[in-house]
């Protein structure tokens, strides 16, 4: 499935501006952004109008406003992804890197990227939780993949299930971007400023608990979906008053600007896996495996096996609120922090470990957290 230029015209570049609105006047503080960013006017620039920024970086990030490019030649290595800005992003990311560290893949055509569309993707009426299953982000690239239409898979891994599909692995992480997130408002600089009843939109049941945990006078709009442009819009468009975004994914995207404030890791912990990418090929693919292997960040790979093995113990799904984080200290020790909380808020449960930065131990190291916030819980805990 070629897509052409035209078919991505719909990706806009957007970015907020402060400004009145009746809409949104209970929020209606002095906002001073927290980090710098300033806040112009919403833009919308058609995809042929877009211009990379910083084309001369060396870090081969590729902003979100690229085509996918028509099909010219035999590709070496067909790479699926989603079809939004921020996978587009990753999947260029991949092919930047792959390009730097394997000359014959340089000449165009050489990388071919397949914009696959998602069960996630397709509904986007209700509430994740309410769709139920896991692999909403992922199950017909991972079918594309079986099937041999694709040859790598990008994903972001916060969207990976704990299990993979027969006949696939998952041998490669990049390097992980920040895994905060970032406090989105035209209005006031943190959550702490909102006004008592201001409201805030998020689909992740993990930001709605944490939220509500520590700022009950707050009310969170579930069904706030969409990509990250959707959900500016929507923001800007006055249906919430502020809404919480994964740095990672403005950060991909250059848009940054539109940041009020980043929250700490003791404020919001992040998504397991949240910020890093991973990329899948199948089981009896050797060529694409040594391809991976090249672009492997270990590091990351050992922190996201830790929190995954936590989120597994946990059988976790989008209707569990849980948040877990792994990182090296200044020791060179894994530290991780673990969390799960109750849909409403009421009930948040914490834990840590720390132990050597070493696979097998970082992976024990997860599943014994899980197994404690497990135990700590008890059942019912999460509900239905």
């Amino acid at each position: 499935m070629d897509i052409a230029t035209s078919s991505l015209c719909q990706a806009h570049k957007v970015v907020l501006t402060r400004q009145p609105s009746s809409r949104v006047n209970s929020c209606s503080l002095g906002s001073v952004s927290a980090i710098g960013f300033s806040l112009p006017q919403i833009t919308s620039p058609a995809l042929t109008q877009c211009r990379r920024k910083q084309s001369s970086s060396s870090s081969g990030f590729v902003k979100a406003c690229v085509a996918v490019e028509q099909k010219t030649r035999t590709a070496i290595i067909r790479i699926g992804t989603r079809g939004s800005p921020l996978a587009l992003a990753q999947a260029y990311e991949t092919r930047e890197k792959l390009k730097s560290k394997h000359p014959e893949l340089v000449e165009e055509g050489a990388i071919h990227i397949e914009i696959i569309k998602t069960t996630g993707d397709k509904i986007l009426s209700q509430p994740l939780a309410d769709i139920g299953g896991k692999g909403l982000f992922t199950k017909e690239i991972d079918e594309a993949l079986i099937n041999g239409h694709i040859d790598i898979a990008v994903h972001s891994m916060k969207d990976v299930p704990t299990y993979l599909p027969e006949k696939t692995i998952l041998p490669c992480n990049l390097v992980r971007e920040d895994v905060r997130d970032a406090f989105i408002c035209l209005t006031a600089a943190s959550l702490a400023e909102l006004p008592a009843g201001s409201v805030v939109g998020t689909a992740s049941l993990r930001r709605k608990s944490q939220i509500l945990h520590k700022y009950p006078a707050l009310h969170v709009e579930e069904n706030f979906r969409g990509n990250v442009q959707t959900r500016l819009s929507k923001l800007q468009g006055g249906k919430v008053h502020a809404t919480l975004l994964a740095l990672a994914g403005l950060k991909r995207l250059s848009m940054t600007e539109n940041v009020a404030s980043i929250l700490s890791l003791d404020e919001m912990l992040p998504a397991v896996a949240q910020g890093a990418i991973g990329i899948a090929c199948r089981t009896d693919d050797d060529k694409m495996a040594t391809y991976l292997a090249s672009l492997n960040h270990e590091e990351t790979r050992l922190a996201v096996s830790c929190e995954r093995a936590f989120l597994e113990t946990l059988d976790g799904s989008c209707r569990t609120p849980i948040a877990g984080y792994a990182a090296k200290d200044e020791e060179g020790n894994c530290f991780f922090r673990g969390l799960v909380a109750s849909p409403d808020g009421t009930k948040v449960l914490e834990t840590s470990r720390k132990g050597p930065y070493v696979y097998e131990d970082m992976v024990k190291m997860g599943k014994d957290a899980g197994q404690e916030l497990l135990s700590r819980a008890g059942p019912g805990f999460f509900g239905n």
